[in-house]
């Protein structure tokens, strides 16, 4: 039975042997190199959590011509199921940072080597912008746009980096010895922010790219990702009411509504708010007052001990001396 896969999940470890093993074999520019990758595909998301290397070879005249070692592969699956049973042989990665043109026909080899749809995962070794170096396909049958026949595409799934509790030590250790020390906590923050923020501009400027690509005929009409788009926009906040003028006739009642609710739920969200902040000003007078009123009654008690302790008499003093003078001879 087939599992509709919606993620994957790729552990640091992947990661760190990916890019042992393209600096370890020394791959020249413009070539890549190829692995297996293990883990986990028997619910909704793939789990990749370890990998292994392969011997591959490409001609670079010619892309549809390449090698892969099949007798390796079935050797190391093997032996990687001997020492953990519990991670499958899932798929595969090469380096990128692009798909290629033999990419669907290497995709088919793996598929007899795993029990689902097997997972392509490319990893950007020598990422030079913002974001995730991982991307992760799957192919699927897709009807052509004439609909006279189908063929095999690669679909692309989110992926993200999850590590478990020993990894995570790992990499904070790692972390430790690349970061700056005399950097910040702040300092910190505000470049991962930065650096968020360019991530954020170069995805708006690929958006762009092929929006301007599409409308000069330079790209075919793809209904799936301007469906996306479509749906990115319309998550985007409508801040204001729009103009009367610039919208004339074509002003509906519901831009009016949406931009009133966005409104309403900003003004509610600053109330609530400022409501803490008033209560917490008010249990601070409050507590203040409180203690005003014990200093008050303090310095009054003390006041009132030191007037009687004024108003006593000579006499007063002798008959106090003369009671103790009789308690210590009756002793």
């Amino acid at each position: 039975m087939s599992i509709n896969h919606e993620q994957v999940t790729v552990a640091p470890l992947v990661l760190l042997s990916v890019l042992d093993h393209y600096n370890r074999t020394n791959t020249p520019e413009g070539k890549r190199c190829v692995g297996v990758i293990l883990g986990d595909s028997s619910t909704s998301t793939i789990r990749v959590t370890n990998s292994f290397a392969l011997p591959f070879e490409e001609d670079e005249k010619n892309p549809e011509v390449w090698f892969l070692d099949h007798n390796y592969i079935e050797s190391m699956n093997e032996m990687c199921k001997k020492i953990n049973a519990k991670e499958k042989l899932v798929g595969w990665y090469h380096s990128g940072p692009k798909l290629r043109s033999a990419d669907l026909k290497i995709n088919e080899v793996f598929r007899k080597y795993t029990q689902h749809n097997p997972l392509l995962l490319i990893v950007d070794v020598t990422q030079q912008s913002v974001g995730l170096p991982t991307t992760a396909y799957k192919s699927v049958e897709q009807v052509k746009d004439d609909g006279t026949s189908t063929e095999k595409t690669f679909i692309h799934l989110p992926s993200n980096i999850e590590a478990e509790e020993a990894e995570e030590i790992g990499v904070e250790h790692l972390l430790r010895d690349v970061r700056d020390q005399a950097a910040g906590g702040l300092s910190i923050k505000l470049t991962n922010q930065l650096k968020s923020l360019k991530g954020l501009q170069r995805k708006l400027k690929d958006i762009v790219d092929y929006l301007d690509k599409v409308g000069k005929d330079e790209l075919p009409i793809n209904h799936t990702i301007l469906g996306k788009l479509q749906d990115v926009f319309n998550l985007l906040p409508n801040l204001g009411t729009p103009d009367e003028d610039e919208m004339g006739t074509e002003k509906t009642t519901e831009m009016i509504n949406a931009s009133s609710t966005l409104q309403k739920a900003l003004t509610i969200k600053t109330n609530d708010e400022l409501m803490v902040i008033y209560i917490s000003n008010l249990v601070r007078a409050i507590i203040a007052f409180d203690d005003l009123i014990e200093n008050k009654i303090q310095n009054s008690k003390l006041q009132g001990n030191q007037a009687r302790s004024e108003e006593k008499t000579p006499s007063d003093e002798k008959d106090e001396a003369k009671g103790e003078e009789d308690a210590s001879a009756s002793a």
